[in-house]
């Protein structure tokens, strides 16, 4: 029993703590603003100004949040473009007041000066068509009432945009293993299965948990952290890093 106790507290060693560690030592290294008052909140350009009238467009978009949190985890949200509309709509969970937020930033903005990156779009048809399944998930979201928003292991700003992915799967769409608070079970379930069948996830509420599918590869969460490989483009899910290519 000694010895799987050592083999455990290794593997917790080099699969977690050791590549945080690493995360946060090249962030320390990095230029960011941790105070919200002097961070830039404009517009960060990734996003076209002006998108086209007729077109429908869905897109994830994420950045790293501000502070010593952002050595480890990302900020995600949501930007919906409807057909026949000049302008986008942006959908976030905030840490303060009401959780879930209608365009309370410019839809691309920097996250304390971090520029975001499209996680992924869809465009045309397929988007216009899931649009109104997106909406209403965002308004049936169970954790939408003051008070509901928790930093760490969710529910966060990332558990809002997963539990809108993991209702529409159509979109084929997953955050990125380091964009911590994922993993909450927003569905109340601890072991549940995507709609799509893809999927299949263990999570005792963000502490601890397994995923394996097409979708996430396989993984295995501790504290919020994500190690493990993904199958669909080829990577190690590292801790603080993400996605690391093969």
């Amino acid at each position: 029993m000694r010895k799987l106790f050592i083999r455990l507290a290794l593997a917790i060693v080099v699969l977690f703590i050791f590549p945080s560690l690493v995360a946060i030592g090249w962030w320390m290294t990095q230029p960011h603003d941790d105070n919200w008052r002097v961070a830039d909140w404009s517009s960060s350009g990734v996003l076209p100004a002006k998108p086209m009238v007729d077109d429908a467009a869905i897109y994830v978009l994420a950045a790293r949040t501000g502070g010593l949190k952002g050595a480890l985890s990302l900020h995600s949200w949501l930007v919906l473009k409807k057909p026949g509309a000049a302008s986008y709509d942006r959908y976030d969970v905030v840490g303060w007041g009401t959780p879930v937020r209608k365009n309370a930033y410019d839809y691309d903005g920097r996250w304390y000066s971090n520029t975001p990156v499209i996680v992924g779009e869809i465009h045309g048809e397929q988007a216009a068509a899931l649009i109104p399944h997106i909406e209403k998930t965002i308004d049936t979201y169970p954790y939408a009432k003051p008070g509901n928003y928790v930093i760490w292991p969710g529910p966060n700003s990332n558990s809002f945009v997963a539990h809108v992915l993991r209702a529409n799967p159509q979109t084929g769409m997953m955050l990125p293993s380091n964009a911590v608070g994922r993993d909450f079970p927003t569905e109340g379930r601890l072991l549940s299965i995507d709609d799509d069948w893809k999927n299949l996830r263990l999570s005792l509420f963000g502490y601890l948990g397994v995923a394996a599918g097409t979708s996430s590869g396989f993984e295995i969460q501790f504290m919020g952290l994500v190690a493990g490989f993904d199958i669909r483009n080829p990577g190690l899910k590292v801790p603080g890093f993400g996605t690391l290519s093969l």
